[in-house]
């Protein structure tokens, strides 16, 4: 049997990258998938990459409207949720004296309040034992210059997984997250610095690893498919690094 079978899945930020690959493995795995993203047309484009049973939802992760929309969008279509996977992210590296208000607001805006009310919008639209997945990152334990507002909106999310695994956890829900460390993902190119200087970081990124290479996105699905599935039952409030080692040894 596939370990998804009937589920309910929704993804945030699925149009790339990590996202993408975790809609694919979710449906091969016999979920019913709900993806979204900013641009229509990107949505579009995955008509011809996704076999199953799916919905596409433009959503703006920042948007609490939106993210209303999308949840009533979901039980309109498939019913009560059982899987939430909070992917959507924004990467801005911008060192300490030249942050601004603006990115450090689209920062929070898209990291942080994008994924509370989303969850806040489908709390009543879980199933008992659900499971909801928040996409951290390393850098919320691991400090790397130009990332104060970037990794500080990853800690904040590692807060509220141990704020809301304590405060869903009687309902059986389950709130865990995942912490990638230097991924092969499009995110790299979502940024406000020049090529040449993500190059040039990417390159280090290798050496800081103990297994001496980048990871990829299937790996993180991999993660996201256990957190989802029955086999992660007895696992709440954790946060599990895909990293290759980078902030563990």
């Amino acid at each position: 049997m596939k370990k998804l079978e009937g589920k309910v899945a929704v993804i945030t930020g699925a149009t790339s990258g990590m996202g993408l690959e975790t809609a694919k493995l979710y449906l091969k795995e016999g979920a019913k998938v709900v993806l979204t993203g900013r641009s229509q047309d990107k949505l579009n484009a995955l008509k011809d990459e996704l076999e199953g049973d799916y919905l596409l939802v433009k959503a703006e992760a920042s948007s609490t409207s939106d993210s209303e929309k999308l949840i009533a969008e979901t039980v309109d279509k498939f019913g009560k949720i059982d899987i939430l996977f909070l992917n959507a992210g924004i990467l801005r590296i911008e060192p300490i004296g030249t942050l601004t208000e603006a990115i450090y607001d689209e920062v929070y805006d898209i990291n942080v309040k994008g994924p509370l009310f989303t969850v806040n919008a489908a709390v009543s639209h879980l199933n008992d034992n659900a499971s909801i997945i928040f996409n951290t990152s390393v850098v919320n334990i691991k400090g790397f210059g130009g990332l104060s507002a970037y990794a500080s909106s990853k800690a904040a999310l590692r807060s509220i997984v141990r704020t809301l695994a304590a405060e869903l956890g009687p309902k059986g829900i389950r709130v865990n997250a995942i912490a990638p460390g230097p991924i092969e993902t499009p995110i790299y190119g979502k940024h406000n610095i020049p090529q040449e200087n993500v190059d040039e970081m990417a390159s280090k990124f290798p050496s800081l690893v103990a297994l001496g290479r980048f990871g990829s996105s299937i790996e993180v699905a991999n993660t996201a498919l256990f957190l989802g599935s029955s086999e992660s039952s007895y696992i709440t409030g954790t946060e599990i690094p895909v990293d290759g080692g980078l902030a563990q040894v």
